[in-house]
């Protein structure tokens, strides 16, 4: 069996496990990660023309609906 050959040899075991640990230290260091990575977050432009009308009315009237549908 595989075992056995770990078990009378400890020092190849020990060797194998240096090797494997080494590798994976080296393969971390080279992996790319982006600590912020660049996510742009859904974005919705509307404009409403209501000519003649107040800041207010245009609020109540086709703001508040809007924003109503859209969230």
């Amino acid at each position: 069996m595989i075992s056995s050959v770990f078990v009378d040899r400890p020092r190849l075991a020990i060797v194998i496990a240096f090797v494997i640990t080494i590798a994976g230290a080296l393969a971390l260091l080279q992996i790319p990660v982006a600590q912020f990575p660049d996510i742009v977050p859904p974005q919705v432009t509307v404009t409403a023309n209501f000519p003649g009308a107040s800041a207010e009315v245009v609020e109540s009237s086709v703001a508040q609906p809007l924003e109503a549908q859209v969230v």
